[in-house]
């Protein structure tokens, strides 16, 4: 799409967090964020609701990873101003009609913040800046997989802490959906599957949503419960609330606040949602784990910018061979033969049945017959239409 710098007017949509603000941005809107090194799965979440500028209080890209939210938004010509500063939030309003031009914002004839408009040329030289801070970043991976590991090696080796569960797991298998990279390809090529082997369905905070967006119901939802609908909360499935190691879990407050707490089961870890995920279906004796949208690369744990995303490496090797990840499999594959095809096939079918049949003597009666059958029903319809002649009194 276009990338031509020109001046963009729009209604200002407020949101520090960006995943709350896309559930409420309209096409043509303008986004105002304060998103430090925009991932993959935050921009596309925007190039969705396709917002016609989004302003950014902080760096995009910070230069600590080559992270690709800002590539992803300039591609399809979406226009991103960047480090507007955290003075943005306090002069734009919500709903305000606002014009942007060359990384300056306005309201009327006042200007309201100034930042960096981005463009194809600046982002890539940002990119390659970035790459020098790779090494550093490796080495903190390293550093918080080693303080992890140490934190929860009873969880991660033996399963002590996890709770006890209404939904049976055992010998069953477990699909967990996170709203992440390609989780809706995925979700859709996994249907077959779904209807076949009625797996048990966990929603991972907001992957809940997802999932009754494929007009499927999940199981159990897991998570801190700050990105998941009242609508997927209230569906019936398990929850089960992510909380800190020493107990605290603010998502109770929020299912307090539904009638929805009494019932809710408190899984107090480090890490993140999607590992106590795992953690829990493996414990519980699932036979296989599907794993829809969750972080497995390198590049998708610096994506990710949190240092407890280690905890996500080592709960795949906890896991091991049950953990099957759906990822690039509607990439791998695709369905190769159209409904045409296939009408076209069991046409081609009939008829050579039909030759078939027509080489015995059988088959010529049964011809004769139903050719006898076919033209009384033609006689009886065309009966129904013919003029009767007058009778008198």
């Amino acid at each position: 799409m276009s990338t031509t710098v020109g001046t963009v007017l729009g209604t200002a949509r407020i949101g520090r967090r960006t995943k709350d603000l896309t559930k409420r941005l309209e096409p043509g809107d303008i986004a105002v964020i304060d998103h430090e090194d925009i991932d993959r799965v935050a921009a596309e979440a925007l190039v969705e609701k396709a917002p016609a500028a989004v302003l950014n209080a902080a760096r995009s890209t910070s230069g600590r990873y080559p992270n690709a939210g800002p590539q992803i938004l300039v591609d399809h010509g979406i226009a991103l101003v960047d480090d507007c500063g955290p003075e943005l939030f306090e002069k734009v309003r919500e709903g305000a009609r606002l014009t942007v031009a060359d990384g300056v914002v306005r309201e009327g004839g006042s200007t309201l913040a100034r930042g960096t408009r981005q463009d194809p040329a600046t982002i890539a030289a940002s990119l390659e800046a970035s790459r020098e801070g790779l090494s550093e970043q490796l080495e903190l991976f390293a550093r918080n997989t080693l303080e992890y590991m140490l934190l929860e090696k009873d969880l991660l080796l033996d399963g002590v802490g996890a709770p006890e569960v209404r939904t049976v797991m055992d010998r069953r298998p477990v699909l967990i959906v996170v709203r992440g990279y390609h989780y809706k390809e995925d979700l859709a090529t996994l249907g077959p599957f779904l209807r076949e082997n009625r797996p048990v369905v966990i929603g991972v905070d907001g992957g809940a949503d997802a999932v009754l967006e494929a007009g499927w119901k999940p199981d159990m939802i897991i998570g801190d419960m700050d990105s998941v609908s009242d609508r997927a909360l209230a569906s019936g499935a398990e929850l089960v609330v992510h909380a800190y190691r020493d107990g605290r879990a603010p998502g109770m407050e929020r299912l307090a606040e539904l009638d929805l707490a009494e019932d809710a089961v408190v899984f107090p870890a480090a890490g993140t949602s999607e590992d106590i995920a795992m953690l829990l279906a493996d414990e519980k004796g699932a036979s296989v784990i599907v794993a829809v949208g969750t972080h497995g690369t390198l590049e998708e744990f610096l994506d990710k910018g949190r240092a407890g995303m280690s905890s996500t490496f080592l709960t795949r090797l906890r896991v091991g061979s049950k953990l099957v990840d759906a990822k690039g499999v509607s990439r791998l594959y695709r369905q190769r033969i159209s409904t045409l095809q296939l009408v076209l096939l069991a046409v081609a079918g009939l008829l050579a049945l039909s030759v078939a049949m027509w080489a015995t003597p059988g088959g010529q009666a049964l011809f004769q017959i139903l050719g006898a059958r076919w033209d009384d029903a033609i006689s009886w319809f065309t009966s129904l239409f013919a003029t009767r002649p007058a009778t008198g009194t």
